[in-house]
């Protein structure tokens, strides 16, 4: 298969130069281009044709929003993967940028060991992220692709007593919308893992927020699980649950990286279960990798529910075709299906109680 076409546009000149070199030692990537600013990036989509755009934010006379929302109008099919700093700005920009449609981001770290140290440490991340992208491939069809869905449990199974939901790439705005669609009178609450850093968790604690009916907080440990709220865990923290006399409670913990994620999806799933047992509906959204498969696999044992997002709504069908296919999901859904689907089981499950 050739190689994955890339435009890189950052307005600063090492930059390009150094992303360039980087990518350029890939044999699965090709740099095809490089722009200063939106102005000159939008003249060489149209010239070389890329499948690929790493996108910086704040550029003179054309910034990374700007540019995003005209290559959305002209090359709605083109894969954008926005280039940030890890600063409060770069974050609300970023997740603003994931909402108009960038299918990733990379954060470019700072670094007292100077370019050379930042490049050397965003290596793994860009590479991977953009070969996860899959630009190149044909779509896959046939029987391996399948959907597996879990056999109908039976009509006493345990009603619904929380829900917890992991993303990844794709997630930001995958949330936001099912969030968003979840009514006020929610009769369970809602923990959430989107693999992000640190502040950017917060920020999309405050988006979910502003677009929601219910209460949404980035995750604080001792606070008390309660109905109708929802909590974001926090970049580099694992979220859990602890159950006592007083009744349920958030913990954050730095214990190791699971799937090299933290937080990580599956050490939610497996607390969630932990403390609700069958009461638990698992819900894995679009997301490279595997996290969560294994902790869908506890959900399961336990008797509880796992719904996962469609391949179609996907930016990347990762996570949830990992569960998909291991025939644990008791349900496939559309995105835009998704929120209606978890209120129909949260109500159904509590009529049969």
């Amino acid at each position: 298969m050739s190689a994955i076409r890339v435009l890189v546009v950052d307005d600063a000149a090492v930059v390009r130069r150094q992303v360039s070199l980087l990518l350029g030692s890939d044999p699965g990537l090709e740099v095809v281009a490089t722009a200063a600013n939106g102005r000159i990036a939008l003249a060489k989509v149209e010239q070389f044709q890329p499948d690929v755009v790493l996108l910086d934010l704040e550029m003179p006379e054309l910034d990374g929003l700007e540019t995003l929302k005209l290559l959305r109008q002209r090359s709605p099919e083109l894969a954008v993967v926005m280039f940030s700093a890890l600063t409060e700005r770069a974050g609300v920009l970023t997740l603003e940028a994931l909402s108009l449609g960038a299918r990733d981001y990379v954060t470019k770290p700072t670094s007292s060991g100077g370019l050379n140290v930042t490049v050397e440490a965003v290596r793994d991340e860009l590479v991977r992220k953009l070969k996860a992208l899959n630009v190149r491939a044909p779509p896959v069809a046939g029987p391996a692709l399948a959907p597996r869905v879990h056999p109908p449990r039976p009509q006493g199974s345990a009603r619904v007593e929380i829900i917890v939901m992991g993303a990844s790439t794709g997630g930001p705005g995958a949330l936001v919308r099912v969030v968003s669609a979840l009514p006020a009178d929610l009769s369970v609450p809602v923990l959430i893992v989107q693999h992000m850093p640190p502040l950017f968790t917060r920020l999309l604690a405050e988006r979910l927020e502003g677009a929601s009916k219910l209460r949404v907080r980035e995750a604080v440990s001792g606070e008390q699980v309660r109905p109708g709220s929802v909590w974001v865990a926090p970049g580099d923290f694992h979220l859990s649950l602890t159950g006592d006399a007083t009744g349920v409670r958030l913990l954050t913990h730095q214990a190791p990286p699971e799937n090299a994620c933290r937080p990580a999806v599956d050490v939610l799933f497996r607390s969630a279960v932990d403390v609700y047992g069958a009461g638990v509906l698992a819900v894995v959204l679009t997301g490279m990798g595997q996290d969560g498969l294994r902790g869908c696999r506890r959900v399961d044992e336990a008797g509880g529910q796992v719904v996962v997002q469609d391949q179609a709504s996907c930016v990347i069908g990762g996570m949830p075709g990992a569960v998909e296919q291991a025939g644990l999901a008791d349900g496939v859904t559309s995105l835009d299906g998704m929120a209606a689907e978890l209120v129909r089981r949260v109500e159904a499950r509590g009529r049969r109680s």
